[in-house]
């Protein structure tokens, strides 16, 4: 990445449209589709944060302006920086083999029972060093801020023993102050059983002795070193159960971590209801939802989290029900679940193309899910994912001259700079 200096003001001018995405948090219902265009526009930045904003005449007339360094960008379109509020970052390989499998008829659950799916990821992760997974992560981040992102969030969940879980925190931990985005600790030791605790009952190996394991020693060692600010479960056939899940995260709200879920992915097992009753912060896939949690969620303050890459890259006709979601009125959020086995993309304008023609969001819907509706869902509404005063700097933008052409144009990146906190962190040419 491009590691610029960053000046104590910027006049950034010029742009076709602004994307504001200025107004409460979260955005529900229409609200969703009300980007907040300024056309012709322009900003004054100051010190990493947004000092002046609107038509393009007025800002530059301001007497800081004149003396701002002057970024013209020549018509492009200029939006909030994204943020990507699921992630599985760090892992030690691609599960490419697998891709082949499936491709060849080989369902999710078959591959898994053979030894492949998230226990092939935990044998590569347990085995590699911390430094081959900052390198291979580092990687990957300047990729992700070469698509716009800004803010992500990333899980543990590939080493489902101590040793390795606190590795993949603690490398999240140094990896933000390596690079520029801004990344979100998530503590996913219930991802699955392990195979150490699978299938047996004797020596306390069973599924629930792990359970037990996470609640009273992993839990607190991961609050009193703050490794994480949110525990996630994941909560489904083959994973762990509605009560199992339950356990869990009372125990993390009583080390004081945010909640998160993923939830109704392979099969309806009541997490989403899960997630309401537990006031969880986001609840994440939600394919298989029912007209009942829909209206149970739509009550709630639970951001409804679709992760759209994961159906197109298995294969799955059945994408998340956003469009019930949203027209219920419940909060809504996109993510890419970058990982190695059911979504290796990074490419947020990507998910938003799915999120269009998939499961029919507007683009405007689709842009505010991506940005303001995932600030909130991991409590950063307040400073990041909307373009008004007082907030970050966070910005993308796009070589387009309408923000429509964003998803429109489908696996390409228009992407031509990114910002955090008004540095400029990736600049194409």
């Amino acid at each position: 990445m491009p590691n610029s200096r960053k000046p104590d003001t910027w006049l950034i001018t010029n742009c076709s449209e602004i994307l504001t995405l200025r107004g409460p948090a979260p955005r529900r219902g229409r609200a969703l589709a009300a980007p907040g265009i300024l056309h012709d526009g322009a900003l004054l930045i100051r010190e990493g944060r947004i000092a002046a904003i609107g038509p393009r005449r007025r800002v530059e007339r301001l007497p800081e302006s004149r003396r701002a360094r002057k970024l013209d960008l020549h018509g492009r379109v200029v939006l909030p920086g994204f943020v990507d509020s699921h992630t599985h970052l760090i892992h030690a390989c691609s599960r490419a083999a697998e891709y082949e499998q499936r491709i060849s008829g080989a369902t999710y659950e078959q591959i898994a029972r053979a030894g492949g799916g998230i226990i092939n990821s935990v044998r590569k992760l347990r085995a590699s060093s911390p430094a081959s997974l900052h390198s291979r992560a580092l990687a990957h981040l300047a990729q992700f801020a070469g698509h716009g992102t800004t803010t992500l969030e990333a899980k543990s969940g590939y080493g489902l023993d101590w040793p390795s879980e606190r590795k993949i925190l603690v490398a999240l931990r140094e990896l933000e102050r390596l690079q520029p985005l801004e990344i979100v600790r998530t503590f996913l030791g219930a991802h699955i059983v392990p195979p150490e605790f699978r299938g047996r009952t004797r020596g306390n190996k069973s599924a629930d002795a792990y359970v037990d394991l996470i609640c009273r020693q992993w839990l607190p060692r991961v609050a009193a070193e703050n490794l994480a600010e949110f525990c996630d479960v994941f909560c489904d056939r083959g994973a762990f159960t509605v009560e199992q899940s339950r356990k869990i995260l009372t125990a993390a709200r009583a080390c004081g971590l945010g909640l998160r879920l993923h939830a109704e992915q392979l099969a309806r097992t009541g997490a989403a209801r899960l997630a309401v009753e537990m006031h969880a912060a986001s609840a994440d896939h939600l394919e298989k939802l029912t007209g009942t949690d829909i209206r149970a969620l739509a009550r709630s303050d639970v951001t409804c989290t679709m992760l759209p890459g994961c159906c197109f890259h298995l294969g799955i006709a059945q994408y998340g029900p956003a469009r019930r979601l949203i027209d219920a009125g419940a909060i809504l959020a996109l993510a890419t679940d970058f990982n190695p086995g059911t979504s290796p993309t990074l490419s947020m304008p990507m998910i938003l193309s799915l999120a269009c023609t998939q499961m029919r969001m507007t683009p405007a819907e689709a842009i505010a899910a991506a940005t303001i509706n995932a600030a909130y869902s991991l409590r950063r509404h307040d400073r990041i994912g909307s373009l008004e005063v007082g907030k970050f700097a966070d910005l993308a933008v796009f070589d387009v001259a309408d923000y429509r052409e964003i998803p429109y144009y489908f696996g390409v990146n228009y992407c031509a700079m990114t910002l955090k906190r008004g540095r400029i962190i990736y600049s194409r040419g």
